[in-house]
């Protein structure tokens, strides 16, 4: 790989960063809270509603089965840091949060939804509209409440929002009875089918956008070696065999279109990062380190030198692979900084993830065992999933669906992006905007 190359990736990333920056501060703390919190109310919005519906709205969430659901209610002024439009509001926190998921907002007195790998493109925005129409007169409140359960029940639908009307044909009898039953029978099967290819696309979704932080992560930090390393022979050996692994993590990253794929993404990175270590080492006059397994905690922190003797909450002691100073935190009784990831809208470390991520995380490890040396090392695997994650079992088995925003939710299309898709209306006088809604 080039360094033109590698230069234009970090640039994309610094670009991609920039454009987040530009949100403003109301935007910025919101953004912040819905990483780690599914409602976010800014007490200073015109229709802020309290503790108590913010909490009955967080459990909606966590038990509707609707996916990954994200709510924000900001006062009018908001719209002044996206241009004077609620729409940018919303685009501003999907950006933002960079999430696939279900996004709501009110800002002021305007309601807009829109949903990215939840639901079909434009259901969001007609499901904003008739919960908006449904609960004129009962507040913020009761139309999120049913806006939330409306998005569950449109997952069950495979992601398209169920239309009203029906009735039967008088005079209809047994004949169109088993008609009915047969297409029934097969649309079910479709359903499935459906259901499970979005639910596939939406856990590659989560897994690759760990293994992108993986892959910036690591062009940004072989990058800083680009100067220093034309004055050492040897140490620009290592610095060029990390680059050739991060083309070969970025190249396996392209292709991967299942999780199991992304394994080789996390074995060139892994590769990569000794590498690296190896190069700094030598710039500064030191002996490469010995090619060990990374870091436990944090497999970009590079190669771990040594094993130190950590316990989970609830769990048994175990030695681990970790960096210096992870494992002088480990000795000294603190917690290190875990990898994180994002499941189905929760923020766990990397090791509690649902088993869909076992790829991944196991290509980190596959020079020294792969998956055989998980299995007497990760916590999901070892407590059997009971701090493998809110219900999601250990990546030793199939795991089980649930808790917040329900991770396992059907995906479907995108709202966001080009030509975006939004929908809602107005709380109060106004009129409506954005695909439709109206007033209270």
């Amino acid at each position: 790989m080039t360094r033109g190359l590698l230069v234009a990736a970090v640039g994309a990333a610094a670009l991609a960063l920039a454009a987040t920056a530009q949100a403003g501060a109301r935007i910025d703390a919101a953004v912040a809270s819905l990483k780690s919190d599914p409602v976010y109310v800014d007490p200073s919005a015109e229709l802020a509603i309290g503790a108590a519906d913010q909490a009955r709205l967080r459990q909606k969430i966590d038990t509707a089965g609707a996916g990954p659901v994200y709510i924000a209610i900001l006062p009018l002024a908001t719209e002044q840091e996206t241009g004077g439009d609620p729409d940018g509001v919303m685009q501003e926190l999907h950006d933002g949060v960079g999430r696939p998921g279900t996004y709501a907002v009110v800002v002021g007195r305007h309601f807009r939804a829109g949903s990215e790998g939840v639901l079909q493109p434009g259901a969001a925005g007609r499901l904003a509209t008739e919960a908006l129409d449904a609960h004129r007169g009962d507040g913020v409140a009761a139309t999120l409440l049913d806006f939330v359960d409306r998005v569950a029940e449109a997952q069950q639908n495979g992601g398209v929002a169920p239309s009203g009307g029906g009735g039967s044909e008088p005079g209809t009898g047994g004949g169109v009875l088993i008609g009915l039953l047969a297409v029934g029978a097969i649309g079910f099967v479709a359903f499935r089918a459906v259901r499970s290819r979005r639910r596939t696309q939406a856990e590659l979704a989560e897994v690759k956008a760990a293994a992108h932080d993986d892959l910036i992560a690591l062009a940004d930090d072989v990058q800083k070696l680009e100067q220093p390393v034309e004055s050492n022979a040897p140490a620009k050996q290592e610095y060029e065999a990390a680059l050739t692994n991060y083309e070969e993590a970025s190249g396996a990253y392209d292709r991967a279109t299942r999780t199991k794929q992304l394994e080789g993404v996390a074995s060139a990175l892994e590769e990569g990062r000794y590498h690296m270590a190896a190069a700094e080492a030598l710039l500064a006059g030191e002996k490469p380190p010995e090619r060990r397994a990374p870091c436990f905690f944090d497999p970009r922190h590079g190669p771990s030198t040594r094993d130190v003797e950590w316990a989970p909450p609830g769990g048994a002691p175990r030695k681990v692979p970790a960096c210096e100073a992870d494992a002088q935190a480990v000795e000294r009784g603190l917690e290190p900084a875990s990898r994180q990831v994002v499941a189905g809208g929760r923020t766990v470390p990397y090791w509690s993830a649902p088993p869909y991520f076992g790829p991944w995380a196991g290509g980190y490890f596959m020079p020294f065992g792969g998956m055989g040396f998980l299995s007497g090392l990760f916590v999901g695997e070892l407590l059997g999933g009971a701090y493998g994650g809110w219900g999601a079992g250990s990546w030793g088995g199939s795991g089980n669906s649930g808790g917040f925003g329900s991770w396992s939710g059907d995906s479907g299309g995108s709202d966001f992006g080009g030509g975006m898709d939004f929908g809602g209306g107005d709380f109060g006088g106004g009129g409506s905007g954005g695909g439709g809604g109206g007033d209270f």
